[in-house]
């Protein structure tokens, strides 16, 4: 009945259409100027399909499920980007707040050291599972489905274990308890790691195939899919945001802050002076916070580098629970370099020369990255919000959005910074330092021990002469 009554032939219809319009008035969906007829009680509101191909090219095009975006150059929709925003000063305020909370609980985690670093990347990964799981969840379906979003959470952890048993090594058991009984069960767990994670996934897989019902298959391999995709996304990012944690601190919090920076001077720059929209897939973002947040971004690479680096402890591989920060040497890359300053600076300066740590250039890099490529993350999320018709991913975090809104440029962020790590920064040739931390990391106590007996007797045959 529905469909017949939103007919353009209906009754109904021809009714609204003849005492819509004056005599003589054509009753076509375009005018002679090819332009869409704006009369508030035309059939317009209707689930109207135009003949002419014309017409239907520019039907498709206006009944798109995007907005209409800001168009460049033109003052009468500037409303729609921040610097028209009437409700910004609000926005900002509660955005504000949020940020200061999160910050001081970021720094808190990061001063108790790596283990609650990494701890604090498992919650965000739960978090923005759950948030991803969320968007193609159809409660009709699930009805017909007991227990088949257990079985998402069941892969999600499978994955967990397997991309963070290589991390528990044995320092690190030792490190979180010295009771006999669960420094075994956790060596064993962490030697057959491999084996677990297979047999888990498999029990995973076979559950699927045991629950497909006739009729429900496109929705449950769908499902499986998007299953599997959260996992790469989630787990690719986070597995090497932890890899950079363990090669120190310094590296998990330069790039973060460099997101961070962004992200906050983009914001502020769009709020005083945006006016240019940017791309169409954010509406809000534009070519003067664009701009200037590449520029503050890549200053402040420089200025951070320089204060992270005088703590040293944030160079330390790893902390012991039991003994506090090791005592590491930074390297090369965090002992101060000296460059005399311009002459025409100079007479007029106090200092002489400046000091700089070698550090800073590859936090230039860096920083470039961090605003110039990582924000299309950003946009890449933008786009898949628009594909779903969601705002945010969530409403976690109060005037950001859910923990995905915010985790997106570190993403891409992450991963560049381990390739530059492994690639520029970290020396592929073995020193004594490296040999030790690998053995303390890798040998339990008796291995240990028997390395120590081989060692001497080893240095005990070289200085009697012998072989």
């Amino acid at each position: 009945a529905m469909e017949k009554d939103l007919n353009q032939n209906s009754p109904r219809i021809r009714k609204i259409r003849d005492n819509s319009y004056p005599p003589n008035t054509p009753t076509s969906r375009m005018n002679n100027n090819n332009q869409r007829d704006n009369h508030p009680n035309s059939p317009r509101d209707y689930n109207y399909s135009p003949s002419s191909p014309t017409a239907r090219l520019r039907w498709r095009n206006r009944s798109n499920e995007i907005p209409a975006e800001v168009k460049r150059g033109n003052a009468s929709n500037v409303r729609n980007l921040l610097l028209g925003d009437k409700n910004k000063y609000r926005s900002m305020w509660i955005r504000t707040c949020s940020s200061l909370w999160m910050l001081g609980g970021v720094f808190f985690i990061i001063y108790m050291g790596h283990l609650y670093i990494w701890a604090m990347v498992v919650g965000i990964q739960i978090f923005m599972a759950k948030e991803l799981f969320f968007l193609l969840r159809r409660a009709h379906e699930e009805r017909r489905l007991p227990g088949f979003r257990l079985l998402n959470w069941h892969f999600f952890f499978t994955a967990m274990l397997f991309v963070y048993g290589r991390i528990l090594q044995q320092q690190l058991v030792n490190t979180v308890s010295s009771d006999r009984f669960i420094y075994k069960l956790v060596s064993g767990l962490i030697k057959y790691q491999m084996v677990i994670c297979y047999f888990l996934y498999i029990a995973g897989f076979m559950w699927f195939i045991l629950t497909l019902k006739k009729k429900m298959y496109k929705y449950q391999f769908g499902q499986y899919a998007w299953t599997h995709m959260i996992l790469i996304v989630v787990f690719t990012q986070s597995s090497f945001t932890v890899a950079n944690i363990f090669e120190g601190i310094f590296w998990f919090l330069l790039p973060a802050a460099l997101i961070a920076m962004n992200d906050v001077a983009a914001y502020f720059f769009g709020f005083y002076f945006g006016k240019t929209p940017l791309i169409k897939l954010s509406p809000k973002k534009t070519w003067e916070g664009f701009i200037g947040a590449s520029v503050a971004t890549t200053i402040s690479a420089f200025l951070f580098a320089n204060v992270l680096g005088q703590f040293q402890w944030l160079t330390c591989p790893r902390k012991d629970l039991s003994t506090g920060w090791l005592h590491c040497d930074p390297g090369p890359l965090f002992r101060p370099e000296y460059y005399p300053l311009p002459t025409w600076i100079a007479s007029f300066s106090p200092w002489k020369e400046i000091s700089i740590l070698p550090v800073q250039w590859h936090a230039f890099s860096l920083g470039l990255f961090a605003s110039v490529i990582a924000p299309f993350g950003g946009f890449f999320a933008s786009g898949f919000k628009r594909a779903f018709k969601i705002k945010d991913f969530g409403d976690s975090i109060p005037g950001h959005g859910g923990f995905t809104d915010r985790m997106d440029c570190q993403m891409v962020m992450a991963i560049f910074a381990y390739i530059y790590i492994q690639s520029f920064i970290v020396h592929q040739d073995y020193s004594v330092e490296m040999i030790l931390d690998h053995i303390s990391i890798s040998l339990g106590h008796e291995e240990q021990k028997m390395l120590y007996a081989k060692l001497g007797d080893i240095l005990r045959h070289k200085l009697q002469g012998g072989v």
